[in-house]
């Protein structure tokens, strides 16, 4: 049985891999859930999606960056069905982040979510445009070595304001996981890719 361990900000990889022996997988075959075969989106599915980037782009071109991502996360869960039976959820404590520049500290903080037990949202919010969405993925797949359910593989959506990272974990034999590609509500197509992949993902861990 995996250790559950105290989340923190000094939650590095090294440690993850020198404590529990975590592995990078390469093979792009370990993690395809992300990749082919998703659900298709319909109109009311795309009017949504475009609803959500024009938001997005009207904070941005005023001149006010979103600082709380569940403003773009939570519709889009929702619009994945994650919010509704037979999925059950609950909120985590948030854990809070921080990188010194030198000059100044950068103060971030996630909020998690869990769903069947089997997926997890992390949303990074942070004051700082600068503060990158890597400096999360330590604590993510902390919480998810935690995950007493050994048999079935974890998956997470590391996300903020704009961008996006799905995770995946298995715990036997070896902890072994793999990042997707970081997607960005930047790219054309990329939020439909996120609820399809979230949709594929809902219906395996059912």
């Amino acid at each position: 049985m995996v250790q559950t361990i105290a989340i923190s900000e000094g939650t590095t990889l090294k440690y993850l891999r020198d404590r529990f022996g975590l592995e990078r997988n390469d093979d792009s075959s370990f993690f395809s859930e992300w990749q082919g075969d998703l659900p298709p989106l319909i109109d009311s599915d795309l009017q949504t999606l475009t609803r959500i980037r024009n938001r997005y782009f009207h904070q941005l071109e005023a001149g006010i960056m979103l600082e709380n991502g569940v403003t773009i996360v939570s519709p889009l869960l929702e619009l994945a069905g994650f919010y509704d039976p037979p999925f059950r959820s609950r909120f985590e404590p948030p854990v809070e982040v921080a990188i010194d520049t030198g000059s100044e500290v950068l103060n971030g903080r996630i909020d998690a979510l869990v769903v069947q037990e089997q997926v997890w949202v992390w949303v990074l919010e942070a004051k700082q445009t600068t503060f990158s969405l890597s400096l999360g993925i330590p604590q993510a797949l902390a919480y998810m070595l935690a995950n007493p359910d050994n048999n079935q593989p974890g998956y997470g959506l590391l996300c903020s304001s704009e961008s996006f990272i799905f995770l995946k974990l298995r715990l036997e034999p070896t902890p072994t996981y793999q990042l997707s590609n970081h997607l960005n509500i930047l790219n054309d197509g990329d939020l439909g890719t996120v609820v399809r992949v979230l949709r594929k993902i809902g219906d395996m861990t059912l």
